[in-house]
């Protein structure tokens, strides 16, 4: 028996002088961002459950002022630390967050987040709980809907240290049939996995 603690001991504490996981060398995003997953982003995102939830919403908050937009964001922020969770709970039970939630599932850990957001820059659907509600103040939102039908932003790798993986944002306007601009979207890239993909894949 006394071995026995012995060795408990000796492996736990063999555990503990492991270091952790230090950060790896940042990924090269031109590199991997390949116009074939853009393509793969686009396609599902493409999907008229997206762009009817958007125009949808668009209609429904055409005349929202900066105040009210301002109240829903200070809403969803509180509701984050709170017990009841209306305004959360509607937005990820409604079919766009199911669906995106979907998609985020069948990548397998590739796609760490998607949300959609209206033409006030507000979400629409998301796949998982954003930090905030409104992202019209945020690049994500400025630098695609704010500049373009056609405008994409690549958000620069940061280092997820509690996941210990590099992730990144790749945001881009959304378009109605006609090619209107209605929104944006953001979906966000485990970029640890992406580049392990496609070393296994060369």
């Amino acid at each position: 028996m006394y071995r026995y603690r012995m060795t408990l001991a000796s492996a736990f504490l063999a555990m503990s002088l492991v270091p952790a996981q230090a950060e790896t060398p940042q990924p090269d995003v031109n590199k991997l961002i390949s116009p074939a997953l853009i393509e793969e982003m686009r396609s599902f995102i493409n999907a008229e459950i997206v762009t009817v939830s958007v125009e949808a919403q668009n209609k429904r908050l055409m005349e929202l002022t900066q105040d009210k937009i301002d109240e829903l964001d200070n809403q969803w922020k509180a509701e984050r630390e709170a017990a009841d969770k209306p305004l959360i709970a509607a937005t990820l039970s409604n079919p766009l967050s199911v669906y995106l939630a979907r998609i985020q599932g069948k990548s397998l850990g590739l796609y760490a987040e998607i949300f959609v957001m209206d033409q006030n820059g507000l979400n629409v659907g998301q796949s998982s709980v954003t930090s905030d509600f409104w992202q019209g103040d945020e690049d994500k939102f400025q630098k695609t809907f704010d500049v373009a039908d056609d405008a994409m932003f690549v958000d620069a790798p940061e280092w997820d240290d509690e996941a210990k993986i590099w992730r990144n944002q790749v945001s881009f306007t959304l378009l109605d049939a006609s090619k209107k601009k209605i929104g944006a979207v953001t979906v966000e890239l485990n970029l640890t996995e992406l580049e392990r993909r496609l070393l296994a894949a060369s």
